[in-house]
């Protein structure tokens, strides 16, 4: 069970500034969302979790103890040819979260929703910062990774949210499930990562904003 302790040095006010839905705003006050990028992280308690897995493609089983079955053919697809996969999850704690509710109870809203912001960027980082430390480990082992999938992307239903926490392990690091079937805290992931070794993988599916249909979002990168 490998835990994710690097510091979170910065975050990213483009990406920010992309999840509160102001790539198109050109005249809002830039200073406005980096001072929220600090705040966030300064607030952040990044933590990360990880376990690797046996894998059957032709059954989109994870051989976990006990095992689970993927439901879904986007994911099924994006995970052809892979015979091992990662399962992770990563959070920034509470702070950042309470921090964001007491700023809209202020009626301070604008700076509320940029704080909010900083943290979905920052939670995404973290799990970058884990694919990244990841992957010379398995290339090493001659694996190559897919980009991370989670529960309520494509046609992947969260109702598998549960079977992610736990074979992720994602209690290890504070992360849990509401009666409701959300993550706590609010700012955490859980994802998967498909493994396959040299020369056996097909091409996965378009990652991110190049897969969704959405062209008029207003968080979607250029």
């Amino acid at each position: 069970m490998p835990i994710y302790n690097a510091p979170l040095l910065a975050i990213d006010p483009k990406e920010t500034r992309r999840y509160a839905g102001l790539m198109k705003a050109d005249t809002f006050d830039e200073n406005l969302i980096l001072e929220a990028c600090q705040d966030g992280r300064l607030l952040a308690e990044p933590k990360g979790v990880w376990e690797l897995y046996d894998y059957d493609c032709d059954t989109q089983t994870v051989k976990a103890d006990p095992p689970f079955t993927i439901i879904g053919e986007k994911i099924g697809k994006h995970l052809a040819c892979c015979d091992k996969v990662i399962l992770l999850s990563a959070t920034v704690g509470d702070a950042i979260e309470e921090e964001v509710t007491a700023r809209f109870d202020r009626g301070e809203y604008a700076a509320s929703v940029l704080l909010d912001a900083s943290a979905t960027t920052a939670v995404e980082q973290i799990a970058d910062g884990m694919e990244k430390a990841i992957k010379p480990k398995m290339a090493a082992q001659g694996y190559s990774m897919r980009w991370r999938f989670s529960p309520g992307y494509g046609d992947w239903p969260l109702d598998q949210q549960p079977e992610l926490v736990r074979t992720a392990n994602a209690t290890a690091i504070g992360v849990h499930l509401s009666e409701s079937k959300m993550l706590v805290p609010r700012k955490s992931i859980t994802a998967i990562i498909g493994l396959y070794k040299e020369g056996t993988g097909t091409s996965p599916l378009k990652k991110g904003c190049a897969s969704c249909t959405q062209k008029d979002c207003a968080s979607r990168k250029k």
